[in-house]
C-alpha cells in the first residue's frame, strides 16, 4: 500500500476537523444543496467531457494506483530478471516454466519466451499490453484532474446561486440564513474536494503513469534480452540504464567500500 496518499488524506481531513470543532460543530458544515451542487455538477461536467467507458475504466483504476505501489523496486525488478536470463542461458526456455514472480507483466512475457514465441511476436503483444493500460491509467489522472477543476467552478456557482436566493428573500429573515449556508458552504465543499482529493489524486497518478511507463518497457527490453540468451551481466548493465543514477551502483559501491577499523 502506498501509505503517503493515506496519510496526507487523513492529516488533512484531521486538519479540517480540528478547525471545525475549535469554533463550533459539524452540523454548522453540512449542507445538503451545497453537495448536490459539488457532487451533481462535478459529475455531470465531467460526464461530458468523458465518454463513460473511460470513465468506468479510469476511476477504479485511477483509485487503485493512487493508494498501491509495486512490491518491489525497480533495482530490484532488474536483478530479477538477470537472475532470469541467467536460467535461460543455463537451462533453456524449458527452464522458465518453473519460474516465479509477483508481476503479471513480467510473469506473461516469461511465459512467452517459456512457450517459444519469436522476438517480434513478444514485442508487439508486450508494447500492446504496456500501451493499454497505461492509457487506461492516464485516463484516469485526466478524469481526476477534470473532477478537481469542475468542483470549485461548481462552488462558486453554488455561491451565486445561494445569493440569488438570499436577494430575493429579503423581506424574510429566517431564509437568509440557510442560503447564505448554500453561498459559503458550496464553495467550501469545492476547494475541498479539489484541493484535498481529486487534485493530489491526479497528481499522484501522474507519478505512477511515468514510473510504470518505465517499468514496464524495462521489462519488455529485459524480455527481449532473455529471449536471445544474452549474457545475465548484459542484461544488468543494460537495464541498469533505465535506474537513477545513485540507484544503479549502490551495491557494487558497498561492494567495493574499505573496511574501517
Amino acid at each position: 500500500m502506498d501509505i503517503t496518499t493515506g496519510i496526507g488524506l487523513v492529516a488533512g481531513v484531521a486538519v479540517i476537523a480540528t478547525l471545525i470543532l475549535m469554533g463550533g460543530d459539524f452540523g454548522m458544515f453540512y449542507d445538503v444543496h451545497a453537495i448536490i451542487i459539488i457532487g451533481g455538477g462535478s459529475l455531470s461536467a465531467t460526464l461530458i467531457r468523458f465518454p463513460l467507458s473511460a470513465m468506468l475504466h479510469g476511476l477504479p483504476l485511477g483509485m487503485k494506483f493512487a493508494f498501491t505501489m509495486r512490491n518491489i523496486t525497480q533495482r530490484e525488478l532488474v536483478d530479477e530478471i538477470a537472475g532470469l536470463a541467467e536460467i535461460m542461458r543455463k537451462e533453456g526456455p524449458i527452464g522458465l516454466e518453473k519460474a516465479e514472480t509477483e508481476d503479471p507483466f513480467l510473469a506473461k512475457g516469461i511465459r512467452f519466451v517459456a512457450d517459444g514465441y519469436d522476438a517480434g511476436f513478444i514485442r508487439d503483444n508486450l508494447e500492446r499490453d504496456r500501451d493499454n493500460f497505461l492509457t487506461h491509467l492516464d485516463e484516469g489522472q485526466k478524469i481526476y484532474r477534470a473532477i478537481g477543476d469542475c468542483a470549485p467552478a461548481f462552488g462558486m456557482i453554488g455561491t451565486l446561486i445561494g445569493m440569488v436566493q438570499m436577494f430575493a428573500n429579503m423581506t424574510d429573515p429566517s431564509k437568509l440564513g440557510p442560503f447564505m449556508a448554500v453561498a459559503l458552504l458550496a464553495t467550501l465543499y469545492g476547494a475541498l474536494v479539489a484541493n484535498l482529493f481529486c487534485l493530489p489524486i491526479a497528481d499522484k497518478l501522474h507519478v505512477k503513469l511515468v514510473d510504470e511507463e518505465i517499468n514496464r518497457t524495462l521489462i519488455i527490453d529485459g524480455i527481449l534480452m532473455m529471449r536471445e540468451a544474452k549474457s545475465p551481466a548484459l542484461v544488468r548493465e543494460m537495464l541498469l540504464a533505465y535506474l537513477p543514477e545513485k540507484h544503479r551502483h549502490s551495491e557494487d559501491a558497498a561492494e567495493g567500500a574499505p573496511a574501517t577499523a
